[in-house]
């Protein structure tokens, strides 16, 4: 049984509760500077900030306490990094701060905690990673076929592209075997050059996510496609991914490592 702070209380951080308390797991603190004074689904208090917690709330002697992390690319470092000061192993499913991450994995291994990220927690999407490249390194053995992709999200969205296209891309990337080198992800006022696989990105409505990735060539098209109906896939991935962590706690992982016991090796 898990012991969860849940760091980011709106629609993924309640999603996150109910599943857990679906799957036996503890909720003990709910985090999130905006939320009401509404009375959570599991009774745990919701907190300003991770530093309102008591300690004994964050206390970690059984080695269950683990913090899933869902809000913006903003104030996800900072979040990050007071866990792992506190030496509470964190699941983050933010996306946007990628940029960063050297300094995160300095701060996480400097307090002996312990990270895991992702761009995407539901199994459908890294499993759908694991198509698209096997398709794609197909696809590189006969001359003709071009590769792009497109990615679709609700308005409310706060980064573009999305982390799980970057993702998507660089499994793609790597497939071709050299072939496509660079991602372009702005308009394009010029014919792509080979070595670069265009992605764009739309925002509109309430879409969960919708990610697609195409090979075309004079004569036919390939196009796969993954449609999330709705989020209840990454809070359980996320889930998936927080007991995973507390048995690896020290150190910086990514969902592969999680399923690395489970799927085989793409090669």
């Amino acid at each position: 049984m898990l012991n969860l702070i849940i760091v980011g209380y709106g629609k993924m951080g309640k999603l996150i509760e109910q599943k857990a308390l679906e799957g036996g797991h503890k909720v003990s603190a709910l985090v999130d500077p905006f939320a009401t004074d509404e009375l959570s689904l599991s009774g745990a208090e919701v907190y300003k900030s991770i530093a309102d917690i008591s300690p004994a709330t964050l206390s970690n002697e059984d080695g269950s306490t683990v913090a899933i992390e869902f809000t913006r690319p903003d104030t996800a470092v900072a979040n990050i990094t007071t866990l792992a000061e506190i030496k509470v192993p964190t699941v983050v499913g933010t996306t946007g701060w990628y940029e960063q991450l050297p300094e995160v994995e300095r701060v996480v291994e400097a307090a002996g905690s312990a990270l895991l990220y992702a761009s995407n927690f539901s199994i459908g999407v890294n499993l759908f990673y694991r198509v698209a490249a096997y398709t794609a390194s197909l696809v590189r053995l006969f001359d003709g076929y071009d590769v792009g992709g497109l990615e679709i999200h609700h308005n409310k969205k706060a980064d573009s592209p999305s982390g799980t296209a970057k993702t998507l891309v660089d499994w793609v990337g790597v497939a071709t075997h050299g072939k496509k080198q660079t991602a372009v992800w702005d308009k394009l006022d010029r014919p792509p050059t080979p070595d670069e696989l265009h992605f764009a990105s739309l925002r509109v409505g309430s879409v969960p996510g919708i990610h697609s990735v195409i090979f075309d060539s004079a004569s036919d098209t390939i196009e796969l496609r993954h449609s999330a109906r709705n989020r209840e896939g990454f809070a359980t991935g996320a889930l998936f991914a927080a007991e995973w962590l507390v048995t690896n706690r020290s150190g910086v992982f990514t969902i592969d490592d999680a399923l690395a016991g489970v799927l085989p090796n793409f090669d």
